[in-house]
């Protein structure tokens, strides 16, 4: 298979052609895909335009033309590109979906993908703490910031708060409701019910669901709606992003996962720890405490429940360890 095309020129190519603006528009309208997802689905087309080196015939790209043994150089070309057996996998599922919608609109007699074997190789298990590096993890933020604060002397004590409550709170919701940080950080204070401790989160495709508050993130809440005032930022009545930066707009993901960064360090935990491990930990959790799966897949948005089942091989995987390191007889 050539190579011939650079990715600017594939994108080009993707970009005119009527087929894909037709699915991506399809994405949004008909599935209500997130943006970013949308975005993926067309990094996805622009690359198989290039390993395939799809020239289009007009403005349009020749899907008729597109095989199962085109399918089939594809996947063997993705390899070559070394990715993971699961980015292969999951590159193929766009190319399905994507044929799908071809053949729905009459541009394909059949779906050249279906055909295509799927992977039966094991599923890497999610990385998660254990309840002591969260507590660790939680504590890191006001840890860091005094520290900060005692090396600059200089610096704002009403920032310094607000910082470590800030983040400290960021932290506690992500856990205690099994958030994606791009969903904290997104949060409204009029998303919140005080009273019943729940937050409405608007999910991936804008599906809303339920969070719980547990009574350290409540505890934490209340903190940070007073370092809020005495920022001059407004408290529990005010309208708008929960989550600000010290110029008062809504702090983005990017920001507080640099700032993870230093409190994984401050806990002593691995570097390679991201925000999303704390939302692992928390369906793992949850499960090992006794907690049914369904009502784990409800907390975490999941549209299927295969997605959720996963942490009950890590849940399972973890009794296993701790059975061989205990039992006189593993």
């Amino acid at each position: 298979m050539s190579q011939s095309l650079t990715t600017p020129e594939a994108a080009s190519i993707a970009s005119g052609d009527p087929h894909v603006q037709g699915f991506l528009q399809y994405l949004r309208m008909e599935r209500n895909a997130a943006s970013a997802t949308v975005q993926n689905y067309f990094n996805d087309l622009v690359q198989f335009v290039r390993l395939c080196d799809l020239t289009p015939a007009g403005n349009a790209i020749p899907w008729p033309m597109v095989d199962r043994g085109v399918g089939r150089r594809y996947t063997v070309a993705l390899q070559r590109e070394g990715l993971s057996e699961r980015s292969v996998q999951r590159k193929l599922s766009t190319m399905r979906n994507f044929a799908r919608y071809l053949v729905r609109e009459g541009v394909m007699e059949g779906n050249p993908f279906a055909a295509i074997s799927r992977s039966r190789s094991v599923q890497n298990l999610p990385d998660v703490f254990t309840v002591e590096q969260v507590q660790a993890l939680l504590g890191a933020p006001d840890t860091y910031w005094q520290k900060r604060a005692a090396a600059a002397s200089g610096k704002n004590s009403e920032q310094v708060d607000f910082f470590a409550a800030r983040d400290r709170l960021l932290l506690e919701l992500i856990y205690s409701g099994g958030l994606r940080i791009s969903e904290a950080v997104n949060i409204n204070i009029e998303d919140m019910e005080l009273l019943s401790r729940s937050i409405t989160i608007r999910g991936k495709g804008s599906k809303e669901r339920v969070c719980m508050l547990g009574g350290p993130a409540m505890t934490a809440l209340e903190d940070y709606f007073t370092r809020r005032e005495k920022m001059g930022f407004g408290g529990k009545r005010s309208r708008g992003a929960l989550f600000l930066n010290y110029q008062g707009n809504r702090l983005t993901a990017r920001s507080f996962q640099r700032a993870f960064k230093n409190y994984v360090a401050e806990a002593g935990l691995s570097p390679e720890s991201t925000p999303h491990k704390l939302r692992h930990s928390f369906a793992t959790h949850l499960l090992d405490a006794g907690a049914d799966l369904r009502s784990v897949q409800e907390l975490l948005g999941h549209a299927s429940l295969s997605t959720t089942q996963i942490y009950t091989h890590v849940s399972v995987q973890r009794l296993k360890d701790a059975y061989e390191q205990a039992h006189p007889r593993a």
